[in-house]
């Protein structure tokens, strides 16, 4: 089975989280919540993919503050490595070239979101954190 390491923003803006929902074309997760990003490619290191992810998703520059914990999850059709980075806006603006939807939601308020199952674990951590 195939492993897929990828990069993800919990991107943090007047103490709330940008969510993001997923395409109604995806074929594995359609419509689920996540924090943006995406696979990391070769020779790119985790913030170079980081960026370059958010800019491709989102036409949006970030800045890439602190890292916030790696998660392992094994899906139906793939193993996942996603490590999670507390980010910000570098402007307010936001493109969805990707995505269905987004929210701004406190932490507290995540959890009514329908999430993609590797996403709840760093959700569960998050809400005790001091990062926000």
């Amino acid at each position: 089975m195939d492993t897929v390491e990828v990069v993800a923003a919990i991107i943090i803006n007047d103490g709330k989280i940008l969510c993001t929902q997923r395409s109604i074309d995806d074929p594995y997760l359609a419509l689920k919540w996540e924090f943006p990003g995406g696979k990391i490619e070769h020779n790119e290191s985790h913030i170079q993919a980081l960026k370059r992810e958010i800019k491709e998703e989102l036409n949006a520059d970030i800045e890439v503050n602190d890292f916030f914990m790696t998660v392992k999850h094994q899906y139906a059709h793939f193993h996942l490595t996603m490590h999670t980075y507390i980010c910000e806006l570098k402007e307010s603006s936001l493109n969805l070239n990707e995505h269905h939807q987004y929210q701004w939601l406190y932490p507290n308020q995540l959890e009514k979101l329908e999430w993609v199952e590797a996403d709840i674990k760093v959700i569960s951590i998050l809400e005790g954190s001091d990062k926000i």
